[in-house]
């Protein structure tokens, strides 16, 4: 009786959260590897600009939100830094770097890559309601962790005699990672 309801609890929360889990899986993919690309974003244009730029200490945000409306792009400002001797300024659909010293740089024009920057969004998202849905898929994915191992019911496979060896190395190896790494 005890595997029977194992079973279907593994097998229900599972469907549950089949979306969830390969939505928050493949756009963890993605941003494990966004140093290569940027998978929010895709590049539609990108034009060279030659400016003449004032000395550093006078490039604010108000210096940048006019020279993005110079520029001809009239959204909201994202932010704006001067690093490495470049400025960097992000719009909703654009980006302006610019070489400080040189003057040249390029104004980059995007759109958001459809389904994916949604569902990387849910790795950003904080909202009380999102925080309190992700704890209970958290509290399902260790449940459906549990209900599968204990619902072999016998055999050489089952969680006690080969199982918990397995559970503990997949344990261990991050912890591993963790202390090399950190």
């Amino acid at each position: 009786m005890k595997m029977i309801k194992a079973r279907n609890l593994h097998r229900d929360l599972g469907y549950f959260y089949i979306g969830l889990i390969l939505s928050f899986a493949s756009s963890g993919l993605l941003m494990n590897h966004r140093e290569y690309w940027h998978p929010e974003k895709f590049t539609t244009e990108t034009k060279a600009i030659q400016l003449q730029l004032p000395p550093q200490n006078e490039i604010t945000e108000l210096f940048a939100e006019n020279l993005g409306k110079q520029l001809g792009i009239e959204e909201k400002m994202r932010r704006q830094m001067v690093k490495k001797g470049e400025l960097r300024i992000s719009y909703e659909n654009h980006d302006i770097e610019i070489d400080t010293k040189t003057g040249k740089g390029e104004i980059i024009s995007f759109v958001k890559t459809p389904f994916i920057s949604q569902t990387m969004a849910l790795h950003k998202k904080t909202s009380n309601w999102w925080i309190y849905y992700s704890d209970i898929f958290a509290i399902s994915l260790i449940t459906i962790a549990i209900s599968g191992a204990i619902m072999i019911p016998a055999g050489k496979f089952t969680f006690k005699r080969r199982g918990w060896k397995l559970a503990i190395a997949g344990l261990v190896f991050p912890l591993l990672i963790l202390l090399l790494l950190g």
